[in-house]
């Protein structure tokens, strides 16, 4: 019997899944490791931290499944989209990775603009200039760190950069390509137009692949290191969101899925390259041969819920300590308690910026409506209801391009909680399910691997083989009236505090 193997490396951690041919997880493992903020809106890891991790999980999976190697028929990586990873001539890396949710960018987004202009940046990249996104960190290097910058031979992004320690090759795939802002979306290739005029050689970009294509082997050094095979077939992958999108069946029109990790993401499938004229939600490219995908995100989802559950929540790390169970399932059991729209609380995620809908690297998160009556418990549901208010914002501008969301797929750490599933049920209005495998990202690019090596015909064939659905949640016509009530006042807020958020950022330099 065959088996593949899935590399997620996220933001917290790294997770390595075997999985069987029919998608079944065989064994896995974790590693976990920091973030730095060495200033306000500024977000940095160190890339070995994450060939570590990487090595490390692969190893220790391997030896614990008791799998033969050479069963073993190929592997896929995952990865956190949009950081930039430089190195020199010998490899080596110039400096930490800027990684997604750094907000630093804000003069080098309007230096695209300017140098390209607003109108074909999104024509060709399908997104206008943003923050999160790798082209700007490199020019926020060349402006501010020229010596890095004049030094650098090539720009990979994290996924890839484990992918050339493990084969030697700098490739990546055009799902994660496309989160760089390099990339000729529609033609899935790099423009030349964009790196030209941006000034950044083409020489630095590694080759694109589409996401099931083979792009290197393992090598001798790397086999020896992780137990398995030289010569092991290496898949382009996908970045995290695609490779979720895989790892859940979204792979046709009509069905999306939602995502509440570090980040929260609502995508959705496309055809062709639908693209937003307001640039409020992202187009990029699919890891599904020949289709692209419609993506919002929310920067600090459940990144908020980690802030809160750190910050004023020992009394339920302490309980959950003496149950022996997860902080979040007590902090879930105690906002369930309270009724549909917190009696008044809202919660705007904004603790690292905001990304969809607006745009905006300075914008802060707020509780709003606070009052003596509230307990901590309000807190915690006001958190989970304000992640699910901005991506409701995302679901409403999808809908206004015509695209499906008749079923949404629930994933990442928020699509284990019934409530949150609710929740976005009954804002989206939409039927809700989770796949049966919880490990989206590392299944999605195990199947990619699969279709690479020939074990399926297609990524659709995979997906329809290997992946059931949950029965479904479905709104609450009287909640969904609630939470619709106090979406207006939701959605009032960022306009009416937009002016406080730029003074406060003036103040902060």
């Amino acid at each position: 019997m065959g088996y593949l193997l899935g590399i997620d490396i996220g933001t917290s951690g790294t997770k390595t899944v075997l999985f069987d041919l029919e998608g079944h997880a065989v064994c896995s493992a974790s590693r976990e490791y920091p973030m730095a903020q060495p200033r306000i809106g500024w977000a940095e890891q160190d890339p070995e931290d994450w060939v570590r991790a990487a090595f490390a999980t692969v190893e220790e999976t391997v030896k614990k499944s008791g799998v033969k190697p050479r069963d073993i028929l190929g592997m896929g990586l995952s990865g956190q989209m949009h950081g930039m990873v430089l190195l020199d001539e010998a490899d080596r890396v110039l400096r930490p990775a800027i990684i997604w949710c750094d907000q630093r960018t804000g003069r080098e987004c309007q230096e695209m603009e300017e140098k390209i202009g607003r109108e074909r940046l999104i024509e060709i990249t399908a997104n206008p200039a943003l923050t999160g996104f790798t082209a700007s960190k490199i020019l926020w290097v060349k402006n501010n760190q020229p010596e890095i910058f004049a030094r650098t031979r090539k720009v990979l992004l994290p996924k890839d950069y484990v992918r050339l320690r493990l084969t030697g090759e700098y490739a990546t795939e055009v799902s994660d390509a496309s989160g760089m802002q390099l990339l000729d979306v529609p033609a899935r290739t790099w423009s030349r137009e964009v790196l030209d005029k941006l000034e950044i050689p083409y020489a630095w970009m590694p080759d694109v692949y589409e996401s099931y294509e083979i792009s290197g082997k393992l090598t001798a050094k790397a086999a020896e290191a992780t137990g398995l095979w030289e010569g092991m077939p290496v898949a382009g992958g996908g970045g995290d969101n695609a490779a979720g999108a895989v790892g859940t069946g979204v792979v046709r029109p009509g069905v999306a899925f939602s995502t509440i990790g570090t980040s929260g993401v609502v995508f959705a499938h496309s055809d062709r390259p639908d693209i937003d004229p307001l640039g409020r939600i992202h187009t990029l490219c699919h890891a599904v041969p020949g289709a692209w995908h419609v993506m919002g995100v929310v920067q600090s989802a459940g990144l908020s819920l980690r802030w809160f559950r750190d910050e004023f929540c020992a009394p339920e790390v302490a309980q959950a300590q003496a149950e022996g169970c997860d902080p979040y399932d007590i902090m879930s059991r105690e906002a369930a308690q309270v009724e549909p729209g917190c009696s008044g609380l809202l919660y705007l995620p904004y603790l690292m910026g905001e990304r969809s809908p607006h745009l905006d690297p300075v914008a802060k998160g707020v509780f709003f409506g606070i009052s003596g009556a509230h307990t901590r418990r309000h807190f915690i549901r006001a958190v989970m209801e304000g992640v699910t208010h901005a991506l409701l914002d995302s679901v409403s501008i999808m809908r206004e391009m015509g695209v499906g969301l008749d079923e949404i797929r629930a994933g990442g750490g928020g699509g284990r909680s019934p409530l949150w599933r609710q929740m976005q049920a009954d804002m989206f209005g939409s039927r809700v399910v989770t796949a049966k495998s919880p490990e989206a990202g590392a299944l999605g690019v195990a199947l990619l691997a699969g279709v690479g090596v020939g074990a399926y015909a297609s990524v659709q064939e995979a997906c329809d083989a290997v992946i059931t659905v949950s029965a479904p949640q479905t709104p609450c016509v009287a909640d969904r009236e609630i939470y619709m009530q106090y979406d207006v006042i939701y959605r009032a807020l960022y306009p009416a505090l937009k002016p406080s958020y730029d003074a406060v950022a003036r103040i902060l330099g």
